[in-house]
């Protein structure tokens, strides 16, 4: 039986095309192209989308009410990818219009189909980028390499222009953060301030501020605030 199967095995012909009626080497490329656009998605979806905010604000909430786990990270990650979804909608198309249908139809190389793919994520960036962190990759690209670091269009490139926009990201985040810890600070101080005038040295603030913190949120539609705050801060 052995030996039967193995006579039928070798009379098999197996073909892998490769090429798919073009050249060898043309779907090579385009394999490691894809591979690597899929190794660098998640980097991308973090530097040059909206996601870095989005995250660091729903963290700085979850702590400015006391909370360890609850939202858990999985909820909150889910919550900022499909909130990226929504606010990049418009870039996404831009992107698919622009650059992928003309390269499945084989109008445009890869190379172009590159160029065409990065400029709305650029036009994004501009609208939402500051100035100062802007001037400020900018002026040490100038410093390094004796001349301003810009693309032909004669826009910042875009070594420049990521780094800016992840920073003003930050620091729109974090203005953000203080402006959420401010009324949650305000509970903590009331709550501490009436234990210690009661004599309840013993009793943690925290657990008895917990309540009052949660039912604020909740009844002023904190997430619904929050959502549409962010939701706005972008130009798109």
């Amino acid at each position: 039986m052995a030996i039967l199967l193995a006579a039928d095995a070798t009379a098999q012909t197996v073909t892998l095309d490769l090429s798919g009626g073009g050249s060898l080497t043309r779907s090579l490329f385009q394999l490691f192209i894809l591979t690597t656009v899929l190794a660098l998605m998640p980097t991308a979806a973090v530097t040059v989308t909206c996601f870095t905010r989005l995250i660091i604000v729903f963290s700085l909430i979850r702590s400015a009410i006391g909370l360890q786990q609850a939202p858990p990270n999985i909820v909150l990650t889910s919550l900022a990818i499909f909130l990226s979804l929504f606010i990049m909608a418009p870039t996404f198309d831009d992107c698919y219009k622009q650059a992928v249908a003309p390269y499945l139809s084989e109008q445009i190389n890869e190379t172009e189909a590159l160029q065409r793919g990065i400029e709305p994520f650029r036009r994004f960036m501009l609208r939402n980028v500051r100035a100062t962190e802007l001037d400020l990759m900018e002026s040490v690209a100038r410093k390094r390499t004796g001349q301003g670091a810009a693309a032909a269009s004669g826009e910042p490139d875009l070594r420049v222009l990521i780094p800016a926009f992840m920073l003003s990201e930050l620091r729109v985040a974090f203005e953000m953060g203080f402006l959420i810890f401010l009324p949650f600070l305000i509970i903590d101080i009331v709550v501490s301030a009436i234990l210690m005038a009661m004599g309840m040295m013993m009793v943690p603030p925290v657990l008895i501020a917990l309540p009052f913190k949660l039912i604020f949120f909740v009844y002023t539609d904190g997430w619904v605030m929050l959502v549409g705050a962010l939701l706005e801060s972008y130009q798109v």
